[in-house]
């Protein structure tokens, strides 16, 4: 009983293989697109997937590398002020407020020009 079944099976098989287009195979698409479709669409989105790798530093200290929208070498979390204890908050409150505080010191513009050399230029022959 056995063979006759396995005759049989052999028999489908080979028929079914017969029947399908000398083409047809597993990896193979039943629309076959060529280049010039393929320049012409575009793909509908919105934003586009191209990520770069860049270096995270959390507040801690550690790093990790991420993917991001933008090519940064290094991009940090900032800290969170209101977490700190009060005397390391206001060090870096007072630390960040005296950039703002310095007066800035103007140099004195000193020149060496004198009016006197150039006047013989202008005077018309």
């Amino acid at each position: 009983m056995t063979t006759v079944s396995r005759t049989l099976r052999v028999l489908r098989l080979e028929t079914f293989f017969r029947l399908l287009p000398g083409s047809c195979g597993l990896h193979t698409s039943a629309s076959q697109h060529n280049s010039n479709r393929t320049s012409i669409v575009r793909l509908p989105r919105q934003k586009y997937a191209r990520t770069y790798p860049v270096l995270l530093v959390r507040p801690d200290g550690s790093t990790i590398h991420v993917r991001y929208k933008e090519p940064r070498q290094i991009l940090s979390i900032p800290i969170d002020i209101n977490t700190l204890p009060d005397a390391e908050r206001r060090a870096r409150l007072r630390k960040r407020d005296a950039h703002k505080l310095k007066p800035k010191e103007e140099t004195p513009f000193e020149d060496d020009f004198k009016l006197e050399d150039y006047r013989k230029f202008w005077k018309k022959k």
